[in-house]
């Protein structure tokens, strides 16, 4: 409610982080696929991503509740880029934790964050992925709270970050409903996101909740496919994927018969947690959100389509939403609106992408 605080962080995502981002319809994707597709345009965002809507926000608060240092997690390294773009920006000290895993396969990100002075922390415990970054952000902020502000990624952990990091994210849904209603004069018939801990997909989806005529879909790291085990798959995969509590959540989590939490595979860093945020778990109760998943080859596919028809390279993280639309487009009308969240771009991934398609570069 602080007027103060409001329009400083106002000032700071429109002429900082470049808000508003584009609503961009694609011409010749729209015409293989036959119904009409926009992409909400993140990449275009500071930093590359949807992140640093929360990250100035929550940095902005650390400020005005007079800490010095920033910890952070990050996965893709989209997350620790922007916590540390913003911590240069505000002159706060920044600690990043990575999990060694993710530190080989976002060399450049890892490169980035320290070029803007922030000490990347690997972690080499359980998968060396996203949870354990997590797991020693949370031991470091509770030894550590009086100087330190724990900038959390996504719409997880314990209260008030789900609720704190949707408002900070909501900007993108009330952007998109904006535009749609300039260009179309209507609202979407579908909105599609893809769901890590779920910040991009909330963000979007917040804003058209209410309008119970737009469907909802967020989409999962399908990885190796469900029966395979090696995805990040919560909601889709029944046998693992149930209730649980995981850093200071009650959500759907990927667990064995013991509850012991279980490790994850994709081929996208951002996706590949075992937990989802709370929120999604709700929607999903309420059957609000249709959640589902997509494959790391039908991932790849998407982001070949994608620069191909449009000269656009999508995250890896984007590229799932993308893979999900290319499978439903065909049952859907030449009138039909699709609005992909285009949560982040591919730059980071190339490395990735290369050896996956056999190209050294």
């Amino acid at each position: 409610k602080d007027k103060k605080f409001n329009r400083e962080l106002e000032q700071l995502l429109k002429e900082y982080a470049g808000r508003p981002t584009p609503l961009t319809f694609c011409n010749r994707l729209s015409k293989r696929l036959g119904c009409k597709i926009y992409l909400k345009r993140e990449d275009l965002a500071h930093t590359g991503a949807h992140k640093i809507n929360n990250a100035l926000g929550q940095a902005l608060l650390a400020k005005y509740m007079d800490k010095t240092r920033l910890i952070a997690e990050t996965g893709a390294g989209q997350h620790g880029v922007a916590v540390a773009t913003v911590g240069a920006k505000l002159g706060l000290k920044t600690d990043i934790y990575m999990g060694t895993v993710d530190i080989e396969r976002q060399k450049l990100n890892v490169f980035r964050m320290k070029l803007l002075g922030a000490n990347v922390k690997p972690v080499s415990s359980g998968s060396c992925t996203l949870k354990d970054a997590i797991n020693e952000s949370i031991r470091d902020w509770t030894a550590n709270v009086k100087t330190t502000h724990y900038l959390l990624g996504s719409v997880l952990g314990p209260h008030p970050y789900p609720t704190m990091i949707r408002e900070f994210q909501k900007i993108i849904g009330k952007e998109t409903k904006k535009q749609i209603l300039l260009a179309e004069g209507r609202l979407p018939d579908v909105i599609v996101a893809c769901v890590g801990g779920g910040s991009n997909a909330i963000g979007i989806f917040n804003e058209f909740i209410k309008h119970k005529e737009v469907e909802l879909i967020g989409v999962e790291a399908g990885g190796l496919g469900i029966k395979t085990g090696k995805h990040a798959a919560r909601f889709a995969d029944e046998r693992i994927g149930r209730k649980g509590i995981i850093h200071g959540t009650l959500t759907y989590v990927l667990q064995d018969k013991f509850g012991q939490i279980l490790n994850t595979h994709s081929i996208s860093a951002g996706l590949d947690y075992c937990a989802v945020g709370p929120e999604h778990a709700m929607l999903k109760q309420l059957k609000r959100v249709k959640y589902t998943y997509a494959t790391d080859k039908e991932t790849l596919e998407a982001f070949k389509v994608l620069n191909k028809e449009e000269g656009i390279a999508p995250a890896l993280e984007s590229a799932h939403a993308v893979a999900y639309v290319l499978k439903i487009a065909k049952k859907m009308n030449k009138d039909d609106i699709v609005i992909i969240n285009l949560s982040g771009r591919g730059d980071k991934d190339m490395d990735i992408i290369a050896k996956n398609l056999g190209v050294k570069i």
